[in-house]
């Protein structure tokens, strides 16, 4: 089996390209949590922060009654633990890139089918891969507790779930080599915590970004060095904590940084999606991983 390595702002994936020669009708091969973890394994494995297998829309999207309209690729991504993710917007980017450099897909704009529903990419003048992420979703306030201390912060639905902690404490200098304490009956099936500080919002009122700075927390990987839907969240609550529904916001992340474009109707992330290499899984290594 054939693998690339890439990254979105540092956030890594391992893509598993051959499903996309299977037969929209075909059964699709089983993909284990255990495999999923033992390629995400960053001693033993290849490491990465998720799997993205290419599949062509059809038996794997319809077993899953998934939204499919006109697109023709499905992005079944999973976490490092092995766990299904409803969506993952660094994760969308790359996967974009390597359709359109492949030349599975030739338009400047199409449909990708993720979990989390339909996803719109699109091209920046600069070449940049964007994905809209729909709609960010407001909820409940709550708090997360790292070292003893607690934050505030706000309950943000991407269709993934999502902890947005604005806090004055230097983001950088948290601790977040263990998961946040959090509300396990708001968040049952885990959730992403965001960190996050303003750099500077006096532009909101002349028409300039917003820019903060962020960390994060994703469930079933621990902190990675950027998050795409985790980044959206963000956004969406620094713009509203303003007192604004639209704008832009760069958004700083340990490995560089996005920039998201807020609307009451679409969250459009867009920054760097990059492949740094390729290679074949060795089958005897594959073949005796437990199913």
């Amino acid at each position: 089996m054939r693998f690339l390595k890439g990254h979105g702002t540092e956030n890594d994936f391992i893509l598993l390209p051959d499903f996309a020669d299977l037969d929209p009708q075909a059964e699709v091969p089983a993909l284990t949590a255990e495999q999923v973890r033992r390629l995400c394994d960053r001693h033993a494995g290849i490491g990465a922060d998720g799997v993205l297998r290419v599949l062509p829309v059809g038996t794997a999207t319809d077993s899953e009654g998934l939204a499919t309209g006109q697109a023709r690729w499905f992005m079944d991504y999973r976490n490092a633990d092995g766990s299904v993710s409803e969506m993952c917007g660094n994760g969308a980017r790359l996967f974009a890139r390597y359709l359109l450099d492949k030349g599975l897909e030739t338009a400047t704009a199409f449909d990708l089918v993720t979990r989390g529903g339909l996803r719109r990419i699109t091209l920046s003048e600069a070449g940049q891969v964007c994905v809209d992420m729909g709609p960010a979703t407001a909820g409940a306030q709550s708090t997360a507790t790292v070292g003893g201390r607690e934050f505030g912060g706000r309950q943000v639905s991407m269709t993934n779930p999502h902890l947005v902690c604005i806090t004055e404490a230097p983001v950088v200098d948290l601790d977040l080599s263990r998961a946040p304490m959090v509300d396990e009956d708001l968040f049952p099936d885990g959730v992403n915590v965001e960190f996050v500080n303003y750099v500077s919002k006096s532009e909101a009122s002349e028409g300039e970004p917003v820019h903060v700075r962020m960390r994060v927390h994703e469930r079933g990987v621990g902190e990675t060095r950027s998050c795409g839907t985790g980044a959206c969240a963000v956004a969406a609550h620094a713009l509203q904590l303003l007192g604004l529904t639209c704008g832009e916001v760069v958004v700083d992340v340990p490995g560089g940084h996005v920039r998201v474009s807020v609307t009451p109707e679409a969250t459009v992330l867009a920054g760097p999606a990059v492949f740094v290499g390729s290679g074949e899984i060795d089958p005897g290594w594959w073949s005796a991983i437990p199913g």
